[in-house]
């Protein structure tokens, strides 16, 4: 058959499609409605990752595209499929993260006759959760219709986007002459601050004695990370973030300060608080200490980088808004910055980012005989032991609390975890996203006993795929947050449906084909990571720790921390004022 009269199925369209726009990982679970696709990316050399369950599918292109910045990609079936990684694409969603989400559906033709995985609207389903959604038609349109979702998911602000191809839409085959050709596959909008916009904020932050950086998760997805850096040092301004952006400086950056809401700390401490905020890339909100406000005091004049509007004046003013790409606007802030003199800051941001050492003094030195573990002294002892460069997945309630209370990120890839949607059981589908994405480093997952439970099952797509993902398990027996949040509210004798069995966590992975120990005293943690990470498989390290130690910050989440006579305490948000 000559070029002129080829005919290409609806697969063969999507994969090539796909190919040029710079894929080559697809993160998938088989279905039959996505037959043709499956034989495309085999033709296009489009590497297919397969999972037990499509939620995890979605992670992983979620934790992708977190980690590189370049676009995810999940492909999953009609129906079940689809409807298990809805909660995928809003943890996406929430976090402005560029993934496509491929679903298959119901031949065109058995619309309104009760087929199998067909009767619901999956486009309508979806709609509030992603950027555009849209059902293909016909086969020689979807190179067109794909690169419209490519740049929908890349440009503004990024996220996730779905295609739905019916089954006969994705088979039928056409002439190559019909097809519309994709349209502005590498097309990414960077747009750039208005000058005078540079300047107000130049001012502003050198009018004030204690001027503080707010970058997240904009800094990675823009790889401004050389800019920020260029922009910090001519300044002397330190650097926060606040839930994303871990790593957007190397941790010991004299001008990095970690987190945001460390700041809070210097009132306790009679210390003189930021007196003005940039924020990049950053939202006010959950990280930031919810509902009323920041750790930066009221009246505080910010200035704030975004791609999406509506984020400007979001519970605060903005006194100096600005629409841009982080990237653009972080050069042009370093450009100005580097031709003039700015007043000395070192005092000021060794106080600042000084508070960042303080969790390591609340614990005390580690008993390494204890048992069950701290489970501080046991996050502490996974991140001494690391390679230097590994990537941390985070996943769980209080163990995602303690892990980012100890780990150290000195790149923007490198710590990663479920943001606004609050998600457990994200952790195992990001490993896997993040290893993919980057074979040259390590994975290491930290997760609790109660997030594991979600998608176990995922040890088996790690063993399967040559994946030495190393996940360690803070197993307290408990519901973690929800144990301790009902100790805090209602006292501990009305504990309710939050106690877990001790399982045998690392049966069931060595039963997966994985690696796997089991670790009740704290000297013994160190040797099972350096033997995990040497086993070159899979692993799961399942550590005992302390059902009774709760993390600092959960009075405060639930509200027990300093209520009114007049408030009722609920958990997670601000309390009831009556």
């Amino acid at each position: 058959m000559t070029a002129a009269n080829h005919r290409p199925d609806g697969g063969e369209l999507l994969a090539r499609t796909l190919a040029e726009a710079g894929v080559e990982h697809i993160f998938a679970l088989h279905g039959g409605h996505l037959e043709s696709f499956w034989q495309g990316c085999l033709r296009h050399g489009l590497q297919l990752t397969d999972f037990r369950h499509e939620a995890s599918a979605g992670h992983a292109a979620d934790a992708y595209a977190r980690t590189t910045g370049r676009l995810g990609v999940c492909a999953i079936t009609s129906g079940p499929g689809f409807t298990n990684a809805i909660t995928a694409i809003a943890n996406a969603f929430l976090d402005g993260i560029p993934a496509l989400f491929i679903v298959g559906s119901p031949p065109l033709r058995d619309v309104e006759t009760n087929p199998l995985q067909g009767g619901i609207d999956q486009i309508a389903m979806v709609t509030p959760s992603v950027k555009w959604a849209h059902r293909v038609t016909h086969t020689e349109r979807i190179p067109e219709l794909t690169a419209q979702a490519v740049r929908t998911c890349l440009n503004g602000r990024p996220g996730p986007v779905l295609l739905e191809i019916p089954i006969d839409v994705l088979h039928i085959p056409v002439d190559e002459s019909l097809v519309h050709p994709p349209t502005g596959l590498g097309v990414r909008t960077t747009p750039a601050p208005a000058p005078r916009d540079v300047v107000a904020i130049i001012a502003m932050l050198r009018a004030a004695e204690r001027p503080a950086l707010f970058v997240g998760n904009g800094i990675r997805l823009a790889a401004a990370e050389a800019e920020l850096l260029r922009f910090a040092e001519a300044s002397g301004i330190p650097v926060f973030c606040g839930g994303h952006g871990y790593g957007a400086l190397p941790y010991d950056h004299p001008l990095y300060g970690k987190d945001l809401a460390l700041l809070s700390l210097l009132g306790m401490m009679g210390q003189p608080g930021v007196d003005a905020l940039l924020v990049v890339g950053a939202r006010f909100g959950l990280f930031t200490g919810g509902r009323h406000g920041t750790p930066v005091a009221p009246g505080v004049p910010v200035a704030q980088i975004d791609l999406h509007a509506p984020e400007f004046g979001r519970l605060r003013e903005v006194r100096i808004p600005v629409l841009a790409d982080a990237r653009e606007a972080l050069h042009a802030l370093a450009d100005a910055a580097v031709g003039i003199d700015w007043p000395d800051r070192s005092a000021w941001a060794a106080t600042a980012t000084g508070l960042k050492h303080l969790a390591g003094s609340l614990y005390g030195a580690p008993d390494p005989a204890a048992t069950p573990v701290h489970p501080y002294h046991a996050v502490a002892a996974i991140a001494a032991a690391a390679p230097p460069e590994t990537i941390y997945v985070v996943d769980g309630g209080e163990a995602s609390a303690w892990s980012h209370m100890v780990l150290r990120a000195s790149a923007s890839w490198q710590l990663i975890g479920a943001g606004y949607h609050g998600c457990l059981g994200v952790g195992p589908g990001m490993a896997i996203g993040a290893a993919i994405a980057h074979p040259d480093k390590r994975v290491l997952q930290i997760t609790g006993d109660g997030a594991i439970g979600f998608h176990i099952q995922e040890f088996e797509t790690m063993a399967r795929h040559g994946l030495p993902v190393v996940t360690v398990i803070l197993n307290n027996r408990l519901w973690g947050m929800s144990a301790h949040g009902q100790d805090l509210v209602y006292g501990r004798e009305q504990r309710v449906i939050c106690s877990l069995p001790d399982t045998p966590y690392e049966t069931v992975a060595a039963a997966f084909g994985c690696h796997a120990e089991r670790v009740e005293r704290l000297a013994e943690l160190a040797p099972a990571l350096r033997r995990a990470l040497d086993s070159g498989r899979p692993a799961c390290i399942n550590v005992l720790i302390d059902p009774d130690e709760m993390h600092p910050s959960m009075p405060a989440m639930v509200g027990a921390d300093n209520p009114a006579e007049n408030e009722i305490m609920i958990p997670y948000y601000d309390n009831i004022r009556l």
